[in-house]
């Protein structure tokens, strides 16, 4: 009976209390608004207050399987026998991307225990075991389904005052982040009374912001928030956010080249080899295979309303393969993922540009450099038999498997006119001047081979980026001979004299800071060992083989025994 009067006269008060000021000198002043800013501790809005401050575990579910609960950084995690400290969420990224390179779910994904984890109240909690683990999982609500509202977040400070049965402030708090929050509201017993100091800034997921200046409005904007996005609650780290509209603009801006499919368990990827779908803004899909044949089709999207997940519908009335509501579970700059809700139907397609006769790609120039291409089809000629590079500096190379390069290109050249591959002294017997590049994705180029202006026919380049950071003997050489200088530095970066090496024509010649010849000498290279000859002033000390461990851009790491050097380039 007392609390039912307690609570009567609490709403008489709030009517016209709060201007008043409290007769007991240790209470503050109440602050100065009639539309009733005093919460109780277990009412619907301090509900959602909490669920709003409460610590988000799902960001991690790629590792834990759980959305109420976060482990805290730094821990380790192998990924099929490799090793990854976690210190960040960009870190969780890298994990993502090893297993998206996997593409299936064969893999083997452990973390090093003891571990803590924090709730989504934020108490803190050491487990010592995957067993202790699963455990923990087993207790969180998924499938979006947690009582935390990811979508909205409060801008602090906020000050938060503390009333009695008078409704005379006790005491303010300003609390400064989620967790004084969170924790502010479980410390409150279930008779409080709070208030907030409104205005007050929440901010959504898509960055917009939204001031609220009572507690019906309070409310009303974190109820909207429970569904207003996607809060990735779910164990499916791949379905990346986006939205409906970004799909179709994403489908239909290039054509799609067919990368791996299976139906009803059974790898279908081979019959679709290099086919290509193209996705037009009227409804319409036009796949085209290898042998220039088409077959028309429809598509749609749709957003899921039960998953609040993109789907997309494929029609063709001779490929039924495709026939079936696909839901994108990955989506990149160059690739999208499609899986059937059987959970073993899968679609993976990869970007596949066309270009103009006129137009120029600096995407494309750039796709060029620094890894190998080779031919899927080896030509008739003795070059088609060869890995492809194309360098920074004009001059291209012909290399075998073992990095050896082939002796007709020593001198020969290359440039990109438009989307032509044009060659320059090239020995035209093995191979043709000008490669026209048909259309291209991120690890394949389709290429018309031309003699003169007529073209003879058309292969398929493959880029080869699996030893592109390999010290091979073609690559050092290269490097060497280019014509730029190298500081040598220990691999602290110090060194007790600047000077620069060239190492032009197989010769040493080591330069002060008064361009003053410092030393000289020979140098050799077999099988990755870079051997220094006869240095005797500056660089003596440095004479011997050297086993080059390391290969970049600009620079490469020497040892020898337990010393270690970097030679780094430097060019005018």
């Amino acid at each position: 009976m007392k609390k039912v009067f307690a609570k009567f006269m609490f709403a008489i008060l709030l009517m016209g209390t709060f201007s008043l000021t409290s007769c007991q000198e240790e209470f503050e002043e109440l602050p100065n608004n009639n539309d009733g800013k005093a919460i109780e501790s277990t009412s619907a809005t301090a509900s959602l207050i909490k669920g709003t401050s409460s610590k988000d575990g799902s960001y991690d579910n790629i590792v834990d399987g759980a959305s109420c609960f976060a482990i805290q950084f730094p821990y380790t995690v192998s990924v099929n026998g490799l090793d990854i400290t976690i210190d960040s969420t960009d870190d969780l990224k890298l994990i993502e991307e090893i297993l998206d390179e996997i593409d299936s779910d064969d893999y083997n994904l452990q973390i090093t225990f003891p571990i803590k984890i924090t709730l989504s109240n934020y108490t803190e909690l050491t487990i010592n075991s995957k067993e202790e683990l699963m455990a923990k999982a087993e207790e969180c609500v998924e499938g979006g389904e947690d009582d935390d509202i990811e979508c909205i977040d409060f801008v602090y400070p906020i000050d938060v005052f503390s009333f009695n049965t008078n409704l005379e402030i006790t005491s303010t708090t300003t609390v400064k982040s989620d967790k004084e929050f969170r924790l502010f509201f479980a410390n409150l017993g279930d008779n409080d009374i709070v208030g907030l100091d409104f205005p007050i800034t929440l901010e959504k997921y898509d960055n917009t912001k939204v001031v609220v200046n009572s507690n019906a409005e309070l409310a009303a904007v974190l109820e909207n928030a429970k569904d207003m996005c996607d809060e990735d609650d779910d164990n499916d780290y791949n379905d990346d956010d986006f939205t409906k509209e970004r799909l179709d603009t994403f489908l239909i801006d290039c054509p799609w080249l067919i990368q791996e499919i299976f139906r009803n368990n059974q790898e279908q990827t081979e019959q679709y080899l290099e086919f290509v779908m193209d996705f037009n803004e009227n409804g319409s899909v036009v796949t085209k295979n290898n042998q220039g044949n088409y077959v028309e089709g429809t598509w749609s999207t749709v957003v899921n309303t039960n998953s609040n997940r993109v789907e997309l519908k494929m029609e063709f009335e001779t490929m039924a393969d495709f026939n079936l509501d696909w839901y994108v579970y990955e989506l990149n700059d160059n690739k999208i993922k499609l899986l059937a809700n059987n959970g073993s139907d899968k679609i993976i397609l990869e970007k596949h540009c066309e270009l103009s006769d006129n137009g120029s790609s600096e995407e494309l120039k750039n796709l060029l450099y620094g890894c190998k291409w080779n031919f899927v089809v080896p030509s008739s000629s003795s070059i088609g038999y060869y890995n492809v590079k194309f360098l920074e500096n004009g001059d291209v190379r012909f290399v075998d498997d073992n990095g050896s390069v082939f002796t007709i290109d020593t001198f020969s050249t290359w440039a990109l006119e438009g989307n032509i591959i044009v060659f320059y002294n090239i020995n035209q017997e093995m191979i043709s001047e000008k490669w026209k590049i048909a259309s291209y994705s991120e690890n394949q180029m389709f290429v018309d081979i031309y003699n003169e202006d007529e073209r003879i026919y058309q292969n398929v380049l493959e880029r080869n980026c699996d030893d592109a950071g390999a010290c091979s003997d073609a690559d050092i050489n290269e490097a060497l001979s280019g014509g730029c200088k190298f500081k040598i530095t220990n691999v602290d970066g110090t060194f007790s004299e600047e000077l620069l090496i060239d190492f032009s024509n197989s010769n040493i010649h080591a330069y002060d800071a008064n361009n003053t010849i410092a030393d000289e000498g020979a140098w050799s290279l077999q099988s990755g060992v870079l051997s220094f000859l006869a240095l005797s002033l500056k660089l003596g000390n440095y004479n011997g083989e050297w086993k080059v461990i390391e290969c970049g851009t600009d620079s490469f790491k020497l040892e020898k025994g337990e010393e270690i050097i970097v030679l780094t380039k430097v060019c005018d």
